[in-house]
């Protein structure tokens, strides 16, 4: 163990990644924080910053039961088994062996004769044996290093599948939430269009409206309750893929299409974007798997040098049953074993080719991963500032429409306007009503958006420690 300061292979540097010192996005929608501002910890569960218990609680079924985090976390406990495996290459390897053997073997003689055997004869061996591969180059600590960052990697992996798990499934709630809302739309609207339908009949026969108006209105009911219908449907839809990401069956779960829904907008501050190589558990396991890579050339590296096996047995060794386990039937040998490779026609330049490309390959991963990262938190902010200043626009133009609706139904009644012209802005309302809405569950989903693109609750710190890892996964 004195000679682990002879290891080889390139010392480990973390790629440099110019992430700017702040974020492009200069105002901060109402509600969040300006991005330069200090960043407030977000709480494990950072899902019930919207107060919905229907959330929560599909959320708790999420960690219980999804197949997705189910995946990440066996590949986590695999990645700690094979880290387990490489450590153990650091230390002796102890075996025993106990043998029975009957045998006739032929003899020779001193001319050269073969003679026959003199009778079949039975040996008794036991021992045991020690072997230890002196790591002189530093290959096998390399190689538990490796395995080790790949280990780390595996945990940042099982926090980026829960984090994205549990975003998938806020924001899918959300979308669900926001088609019950467009269905309560709906039933209104048509129980406001049937009314209208047995005025325009009631004024028809009275005389005060044309009879033509009466198709306009029926066709003007049947669109709304068409319209209902398929958004009925997307809602199923969506309920069987909520249903599968939670791990079960969709006839399994039923979320209340009539219950009373207001989610709040999670305030989190966007702190800067240094701080995203600290948060994202996607970087930290892409950072990882370059640390993994580097020791992977130390590792092929150590081909090059002559490796060093200490060995050592003893036993009993003897043809009689009563004294086999006796002093004259000891038996015990020791010695190192000196062994290198003097031609193998370029395999190991080869293959730390191969583990420099390879370094190359994640270190590239790894750069992706961050500005990909840095793109996430900068649309989440930008959709949040936008969708904002668009839902106030569109909250008065839902006003408008409703007040346009109003008068020229009252003309209607009145009968100095036909009700093709109040069927046109009663459209036009519905459709700013719904895009009202649609606006507000973007809002939210944005606000998921933002959450999941710093991290959630997660940090490096997270991370299993390497020596800790060894000893205790």
């Amino acid at each position: 163990m004195l000679l682990a300061g002879c290891q080889v292979g390139p010392e480990y540097r973390r790629p440099d990644v110019d992430v700017g010192q702040s974020f492009r996005a200069a105002e901060a929608p109402t509600g969040w924080l300006a991005a330069d501002q200090v960043r407030v910890e977000l709480p494990d569960q950072w899902w019930t910053l919207y107060r919905d218990f229907e959330l929560d609680r599909l959320m708790t079924s999420l960690q219980e039961n999804s197949p997705t985090i189910q995946q990440a976390l066996a590949r986590y406990r695999q990645a700690i088994a094979m880290m387990k495996a490489a450590n153990a290459s650091l230390y002796p390897t102890l075996t025993a062996s106990a043998q029975v053997t009957r045998a006739d073997v032929p003899t020779a003689a001193p001319s050269g004769a073969v003679l026959g055997g003199f009778g079949p004869n039975t040996e008794y061996n036991t021992g045991v044996g020690v072997s230890w591969e002196v790591d002189l180059w530093g290959a096998l600590a390399s190689d538990a290093e490796r395995a080790q960052s790949q280990v780390q990697a595996s945990s940042a992996d099982l926090a980026a599948a829960r984090l994205s798990a549990q975003a998938a499934l806020a924001s899918s709630y959300f979308q669900l939430r926001g088609l019950d809302q467009h269905i309560m739309l709906f039933h209104s609207t048509v129980r406001t269009y049937e009314r209208s339908l047995t005025l325009t009949r009631n004024l028809v026969k009275a005389g005060l409206s044309d009879p033509s108006d009466v198709p306009v209105a029926r066709a003007q009911l049947e669109a709304a309750r068409s319209q209902m219908i398929d958004t009925q449907r997307r809602r199923a839809v969506l309920q069987n893929a909520i249903a599968v990401l939670l791990g079960v069956a969709p006839a399994q779960l039923q979320i209340d299409p009539n219950a009373v829904w207001k989610a709040d907008i999670v305030s989190t501050p966007a702190g800067v974007p240094s701080e995203l190589l600290l948060r994202r558990p996607d970087i930290a396991a892409a950072e990882r798997r370059v640390a993994a890579a580097n020791a992977q050339v130390g590792v092929a590296t150590a081909a090059w040098f002559p490796s060093l096996t200490i060995s050592a047995n003893g036993g009993y060794q003897s043809t009689q049953f009563s004294k086999w386990f006796s002093a004259p039937a000891q038996f015990w040998a020791l010695g190192p074993a000196l062994a290198a490779t003097l031609f193998d026609a370029g395999r190991r330049t080869a293959r730390i080719e191969q583990a420099q490309a390879e370094f190359d390959l994640q270190a590239a991963s790894y750069r992706e991963t961050v500005l990909r990262a840095l793109q996430e938190v900068e649309d989440a902010m930008v959709q949040l500032a936008l969708l904002q200043e668009q839902s106030q626009a569109q909250q008065r133009a839902v006003n408008a429409s409703r007040e346009s609706v109003r008068m020229k139904r009252d003309q209607y009644e009145k009968g100095i306007a036909d009700f093709l012209s109040v069927a046109v802005l009663e459209t036009t309302a519905l459709n700013a009503e719904r895009t009202a809405i649609s606006l507000q569950t973007d809002q939210l989903a944005a606000s998921v958006q933002l959450v999941a693109a710093l991290g959630g609750a997660w940090s490096v710190n997270d991370l299993p420690n390497p020596g800790d890892a060894v000893r205790t996964p």
